[in-house]
């Protein structure tokens, strides 16, 4: 998936120890074979191939996936969206641009995006992408659901206490050695060595999606290299979101749908959702918490 993978497990004995850490490894590898758009043998990329061909045939595991995320699609009015893989790049953020993309770049660049174009037959578990050259793909999703997958399967397999990183999109049960609570620390998104607070992580996910590393600044306004799908222009506004909920994957989609939608629209949608909650650090430093969280500043 493009990223570091780190799993902390507690357990009496090494070797047992290393032999979980390979199942968990083994099935995030699995994840991966499932989910990758860039694999010619996953079900994925031969979903992507016959766009406005075929409907495709896939495993109950993908499909449910799938249908998980169009969900979380009509929920965010589009500003999460697998067929965002369907972007044309005109926005270059590893290398210096001089001006801003025209506007019907822009616009032509979005042409097949569009999570109403992605067709679910239930009954014959197939998967259909109605414009031809358009694509899905899983990076706005996929790191939570391998750390979910890997997480459960650890669980089936009687460990009681465990952390899992995946580039951020981090999922923890138990307690430390210790006894203590996990810890995440929400940081400063210019200055990750100042920390505005720790907060306990206790059989939590939590995901954090910023912009603070990748990004250009035109006339005095950053632009974030996260592009919202529905109109082709990157993201502004916001520095960092982190969400926290009861699995990995949900809180991976909606750190990106927040992100898109914005400080005001993006809070709105978190105070409406159960479980959910959510602390937003806005382009000029200042930190926004959803309403059932509480954070004290250190």
């Amino acid at each position: 998936m493009g990223s570091d993978f780190e799993i902390t497990i507690v357990d009496d004995d090494e070797y047992n120890a290393n032999y979980l850490l390979d199942i968990a490894i083994k099935e995030i590898s699995r994840i991966e074979k499932l989910i990758s758009s860039w694999d010619k043998n996953s079900q994925t990329f031969q979903i992507n191939l016959n766009a406005g061909i075929k409907p495709v045939k896939v495993d109950k595991e993908l499909f449910n996936l799938i249908s998980r995320s169009l969900k979380i699609s009509g929920l965010s009015q589009g500003a999460f969206d697998i067929s965002y893989a369907s972007l044309d790049k005109v926005w270059y953020f590893d290398k210096k641009m001089m001006e801003i993309p025209l506007e019907d770049e822009i616009r032509k660049s979005v042409s097949k995006v569009g999570f109403r174009n992605i067709i679910l037959d239930k009954e014959n578990q197939t998967v259909f992408l109605k414009i031809k050259g358009m694509k899905i793909g899983f990076g706005a999703i996929g790191k939570g659901y391998a750390a979910d997958k890997a997480k459960f399967i650890l669980l089936k397999n009687n460990v009681k206490s465990g952390i899992i990183n995946a580039s951020g999109d981090l999922t923890a049960w138990g307690k430390k050695p210790s006894g203590k609570d996990w810890m995440v620390a929400i940081v400063n998104p210019l200055n990750k060595s100042k920390i505005f607070s720790w907060l306990p992580v206790e059989n939590k996910a939590v995901v954090t999606s910023g912009n603070y590393e990748r990004f250009i600044n035109f006339n005095g306004k950053l632009f974030s290299h996260i592009i919202d799908p529905r109109t082709g222009y990157p993201s502004q506004g916001i520095l960092s979101v982190t969400i926290f909920s009861e699995n990995a994957e949900l809180a991976d989609a909606l750190a990106t749908a927040v992100y898109v939608l914005g400080e005001e629209i993006g809070m709105n949608l978190i105070n409406q959702l159960k479980g959910i909650d959510c602390i937003i650090i806005n382009d000029k430093s200042k930190i926004i918490k959803s309403k059932n969280i509480k954070i004290e500043k250190i």
